[in-house]
């Protein structure tokens, strides 16, 4: 067996060696980047500078007036696409012209998400009333009630909130839509069902009504069923797809 003074020697003359072969991997290693680098086109390097400068997409003629006689510039951007092909950015041809964008599957990290609150107006809100107290009802009807014709487009904005829905189409002549609330009209104004809306002496203390109301006037009691009414038949292919107002057209009174 060897001894032990033996064995420390052995092991010192071969740490110099391992170290050495370290030295010499990181050297070429090194030396095979710089190489790569010295060996990159020229082009390419001009190619990339210009189309990260620029703020839009450039053409190849644009490029071409820009990069040394002689070189093919149609070439040379396809040689810098496949370069980029794996990256976070892509050099992508667009409208016949060409720009660096984020890469396609990385798109979700330039995406930004924010809450818009949007006031409704007072017709909105009249409706949105009406239709909660008095579904299903149509817009004829509403327009009863109000006193006053809707705009499309007031419609069109409860729709777009979630808070209202076509439920059915009324049998009569016309077979306008009905319309009613939803669950997220529930969950926006924390109740629980549609009997927790205010009552008639709630709405009074509230100073939401006049004291002095005609006779006879009353809340309607709203109710959660679902189901279609007696007077009202199941919706068609096509009604949910309710094209929106380009704007919201203004109202126009009965006496006007």
């Amino acid at each position: 067996m060897p001894s032990p003074a033996r064995t420390s020697v052995a092991a010192q003359h071969v740490a110099p060696v391992e170290q050495d072969s370290v030295l010499e991997s990181s050297q070429e290693s090194l030396q095979e980047s710089s190489n790569d680098t010295v060996a990159r086109p020229e082009e390419l390097r001009l190619l990339e500078a210009l189309l990260f400068a620029s703020t839009e997409p450039l053409d190849e003629p644009s490029l071409a007036k820009r990069m040394p006689e002689g070189v093919d510039v149609k070439a040379a951007l396809a040689q810098l696409q496949a370069d980029y092909a794996m990256r976070g950015v892509n050099l992508v041809r667009v409208a016949s012209k060409w720009t660096f964008r984020t890469a396609g599957d990385l798109a979700w990290l330039m995406t930004r998400e924010s809450v818009e609150t949007r006031r409704l107006s007072r017709a909105a809100i009249e409706m949105l009333a009406i239709i909660a107290y008095h579904q299903p009802v149509t817009r004829a009807e509403i327009e009863e009630i109000r006193g006053v014709v809707t705009s499309k487009g007031t419609l069109d904005v409860l729709l777009e909130t979630g808070w209202i829905r076509p439920r059915g189409r009324r049998k009569t002549p016309g077979r306008p839509l009905t319309f009613g609330t939803t669950e997220a009209f529930l969950s926006q104004f924390s109740l629980e069902a549609l009997g927790d809306l205010p009552g008639l002496d709630e709405l009074k203390g509230a100073g939401l009504l006049d004291t002095r109301l005609p006779g006879g006037f009353a809340v309607p009691s709203p109710s959660d069923d679902p189901a279609l009414r007696e007077d009202e038949e199941p919706l068609e292919p096509g009604d949910l797809e309710l094209a929106l107002a380009p704007a919201v057209e203004p109202e126009k009174s009965e006496e006007s």
